[in-house]
């Protein structure tokens, strides 16, 4: 499936992360401080755990329950209890609205 339209970037709030679910793929959208943004699973690698109901700090998602965060740009978690990454996304931006495709990946070399 193609990528899709999730919502438009004036509905992102900056430093916050607001969930999206594409094809039964849960993704945490996140509109950083320098303007970038970011799409990374949604599913905490350690418990299971939203992490759109989380805290953005920086570069980082860090999840509400056990306080692992989580890269924005690498899905690599930065601190235990977690230590699987999660999903990252390609994120596109045109005509004002962002784009995922929830087949399509970023290459992360660890």
């Amino acid at each position: 499936m193609p990528r899709q339209k999730v919502l438009a970037l004036s509905e992102l709030v900056q430093d916050q992360a607001t969930r999206v679910v594409i094809d039964d793929v849960p993704i945490a959208v996140v509109l950083d401080a320098n303007g970038a943004v970011h799409a990374i699973g949604d599913t905490c690698s350690h418990g299971q755990i939203s992490l759109s109901e989380g805290f953005v700090e920086g570069d980082t998602l860090e999840c509400w329950a056990h306080g692992s965060a989580f890269s924005l740009c690498t899905g690599i978690p930065q601190n235990l209890p977690a230590y699987e990454p999660v999903p990252v996304y390609v994120v596109e931006i045109e005509n004002g609205d962002v784009y995922i495709d929830p087949n399509v990946t970023k290459e992360i070399e660890q």
